[in-house]
């Protein structure tokens, strides 16, 4: 089967279109062919390696699984004899090994049922960002009707199932973007937006009752300044903390929550089904939408990364298979 693989860790560079054996499944996996894939900011961290700290368990030199993705969507075509959720020819989507190609197992308990009313690429696109921002908002972040809540990163792919789950759960939402892409975080239902590029949210006179700070690079200082006195602020990611954990910021405000009012949090997103099966849900109701930027076939997977790296993406970027 064809595959995308990487060797070694490093650029988009590393990134290979090669020939691979069809993979083996374990008896709680099917085996999926994936006519889609999602391509994430998580990919691109499995990718270089870095934080450094990861690979403790991804592999030193190079990544001991070299096919390389996680969010997939495709029809499942080999079942485990302990599998029992799924059967061949049901359509899925969730969290496979190595969705960059056209075969992947999954394990069942991350899968579910696509959505019927949206395609393989838009179901792709769906299950670590949607998972981590309903889990941010709901789990995390307490998420309650009538609250005001500020999304920043409201336009990438986290940022944007954000702002549509704040507004399904019946919060105020405002949303942080640059200039280019105001439009389109006005689009998902955002009440208000910031550009960030002339308008610094922490001067406003507006507080929020939570804050969901994707991938910034806002100081503690300023982000505790725009809460709430007793608000909530959940750190999901950010770039700026440093090559080894990366994850400077969020240790300190877990530090710093118990000296103050306010609660300062971060989390890892669990892959789960019953999750996977409240965003089929809101996504079949139409309370949320997963948002295509631009579509990549395989072998341009690449420059499909360079496109994400080079901050572009207006919400989701997928590969289509």
């Amino acid at each position: 089967m064809r595959a995308i693989v990487q060797h070694r860790y490093g650029s988009a560079g590393a990134l290979h279109l090669e020939q691979v054996p069809r993979p083996e499944i374990a008896d709680n996996e099917v085996l999926v062919q994936v006519h889609a894939a999602g391509l994430s900011r998580g990919t691109w961290h499995l990718m270089t390696g870095r934080p450094y700290v990861m690979r403790l368990a991804l592999g030193f030199r190079g990544p001991k699984e070299p096919v390389i993705g996680q969010d997939l969507a495709g029809t499942v075509v080999g079942v485990g004899s302990a599998a029992t959720r799924f059967s061949i020819g049901d359509e899925v989507f969730g969290i496979g090994q190595g969705s960059f190609a056209e075969y992947a197992p999954a394990r069942e308990d991350k899968l579910a049922r696509k959505p019927a009313n949206v395609t393989f690429e838009q179901a792709a696109s769906v299950p670590v960002s949607a998972l981590t921002a309903l889990q941010g908002l709901r789990d995390v972040g307490r998420v309650a009707p009538g609250q005001k809540v500020l999304i920043v990163g409201a336009s990438g792919g986290v940022g944007t199932f954000s702002v549509q789950l704040a507004k399904a759960f019946g919060a105020e939402v405002t949303g942080v973007c640059s200039t280019a892409k105001l439009d389109l975080v006005r689009s998902l239902g955002a009440d208000h937006v910031v550009d960030y590029t002339t308008t610094d949210f922490a001067q406003s006179a507006h507080c929020y009752d939570l804050i969901l700070d994707i991938g910034g690079d806002a100081s503690l200082t300023r982000l505790r300044r725009a809460l709430t006195h007793r608000g909530t602020l959940v750190i999901v990611g950010g770039e700026q903390g440093g090559s080894w954990i990366g994850m400077s910021r969020q240790l300190r405000a877990v530090a710093l929550s118990p000296l103050v009012h306010q609660r300062l949090a971060t989390f890892i997103a669990t892959q789960n089904t019953s999750d996977l099966e409240r965003l089929t849900d809101l996504i079949e109701t139409g309370a949320v939408s997963p948002t295509i930027d631009r579509t990549f076939r395989l072998e341009q997977m690449p420059d499909a990364m360079r496109y994400l790296e080079a901050g572009h993406a207006r919400g989701k970027v997928a590969i289509a298979i």
